[in-house]
């Protein structure tokens, strides 16, 4: 089947909205590096379309009708939105689902420490990375600091210009011969990503008493008072403080065509982002239309923020019980007649290592958007796959509404592979496909897509809100 590249079907209105879509999303990408950031921006968006908080309309003794909109957040690292549409929902929903966690490097709990003149924040990597590629670029530190009281301090330092950056070192050319002899997996260790955050020497005034030791540790020490000073914030605070490392600097436009986005964290918050956009767009649904963006994907969508909790079922029976359709069985009812989109990235064909894909089977940037009728590695282990008969369906309604789509999978047979949510939600007997946006890079600390496949993949998720169903 040939490949066409989409950038050659657009009108010059299309082209205008795909800038003013990619536009918008970079800022997002700039704004929001953690699942809080994201969570933040997404009930502020859902809120200016119209959205009200579930818990609060629960707490008001309230009740839901058709079209009406909700938004439900949980630990704050997890948001899911629901447009009640004409049906019951006992025929089913309409589902986006994406995760807004990326791969990083977390702070550990006792992390400062002081060596060779340096201060340092001892971290142990987030999700799947290459540790070498973390090395020697600048860094910027996002979080929260909970104290004892219940106090939380917001942290976002490295992004603004005047903003100090951080970075871990890494040995030089000129004596690393050893270590160019190993393998790239062990070239840097995991115990060796901490980032150095100070070189000098906490120093006194004239007129203060100099402490006893206080040249033990001097830079720790200078650290910890500008924590002090600038934050309110004590060594002991690490200890309830949810801190992520991530790249400093802003999402970017690549090419001289610029026709790329250079950006941390599109995996996957891209998907995350025009899976929200298509949501706050919907006038009115036929199904009800939900869009679901969760934590932990990266490591397996574990604990209570991840798609292997329950706050996802307990939110929909909430919902029915809003609508009065609440009963165990309609719950399951409404879960097993849903259709679901796991809306999540795709591996782009990189002609500089063309041995690891199917150039036949591979998603191409500018390509359209992707649909991996399954995942999971060699013999498909840990897999959803979806069946045909809802893969039609799907090719029915983008046909329909003229949307551009390719269809993937993830390298070549026994290379390797990966995991979504996809086979979590496919446990309640919904049809699930996953589906997104090609990515160059995937889990650098820099990845690439496509302007044209950002403003694809927006298009079809509008039009799989407006299905019927299968």
């Amino acid at each position: 089947m040939e490949q066409k590249n989409v950038w050659e079907t657009y009108s010059e209105k299309q082209l205008k909205e795909l800038e003013k879509l990619n536009k918008e999303y970079r800022e997002f990408l700039s704004d929001c590096k953690t699942e809080r950031e994201c969570v933040d921006y997404i009930v502020n968006a859902a809120e200016a379309a119209g959205y009200k908080e579930l818990q609060e309309i629960i707490k008001e003794g309230g009740s839901l009708k058709k079209g009406d909109k909700v938004y439900s957040v949980w630990m704050n690292k997890s948001v899911a939105l629901f447009h009640i549409g004409e049906e019951k929902m006992e025929k089913g929903m309409n589902i986006l689902g994406a995760h807004i966690d990326s791969p990083r490097l977390d702070i550990k709990q006792n992390p400062l420490y002081e060596d060779g003149g340096f201060a340092y924040l001892d971290t142990h990597y987030y999700g799947g990375v290459k540790k070498y590629q973390w090395v020697t670029i600048p860094l910027a530190i996002h979080g929260v600091v909970v104290k004892k009281d219940g106090t939380t301090i917001e942290l976002n330092i490295g992004e603004n210009e005047d903003d100090p950056v951080f970075f871990i070192s890494d040995l030089l050319i000129h004596l690393a011969q050893e270590q160019l002899e190993k393998k790239a997996a062990k070239v840097i260790e995991g115990e060796a990503l901490d980032i150095i955050i100070g070189n000098r020497p906490l120093t006194f005034k004239k007129d203060e008493k100099k402490e006893e030791g206080a040249g033990k540790d001097a830079v720790k020490k200078g650290i910890l008072s500008i924590l002090k000073d600038t934050y309110d914030m004590d060594e002991e605070d690490f200890i309830s403080a949810e801190l992520e490392v991530v790249p400093a600097g802003k999402a970017r436009e690549a090419g001289f065509d610029r026709s790329m986005i250079l950006s941390y964290g599109q995996d996957d918050r891209v998907c995350a982002f025009t899976s929200l956009k298509a949501m706050l767009e919907m006038k009115s649904v036929k199904r009800t239309s939900c869009c679901l963006l969760v934590d932990k994907e990266e490591i397996g969508s574990v604990g209570a923020t991840g798609m292997q909790s329950h706050f996802f079922e307990n939110m929909v029976a909430e919902v029915m019980n809003l609508l009065g359709e609440y009963s165990e069985l309609n719950v399951r009812r409404c879960l097993s007649a849903s259709c679901m989109l796991s809306s999540d990235v795709s591996s782009a064909y990189d002609p500089s290592y063309a041995s690891s894909f199917d150039k036949k089977n591979v998603a191409y940037l500018g390509g359209g958007m992707v649909f991996n009728k399954f995942t999971g590695s060699r013999g498909k282990s840990g897999s959803n796959d979806a069946n045909a008969e809802y893969l039609a369906y799907l090719r029915s309604i983008f046909a329909e509404e003229k949307v551009h789509f390719q269809t993937a999978e993830l390298g070549r047979v026994d290379l390797g592979g990966g995991g979504t949510i996809a086979y979590i939600l496919a446990l309640y007997g919904m049809n699930v496909i996953d589906s997104g946006v090609a990515v160059l890079n995937m889990h650098a600390p820099y990845e690439a897509t496509s302007k044209a496949d950002v403003y694809e993949t927006r298009r079809g998720y509008e039009a799989f809100l407006k299905g019927a169903g299968i």
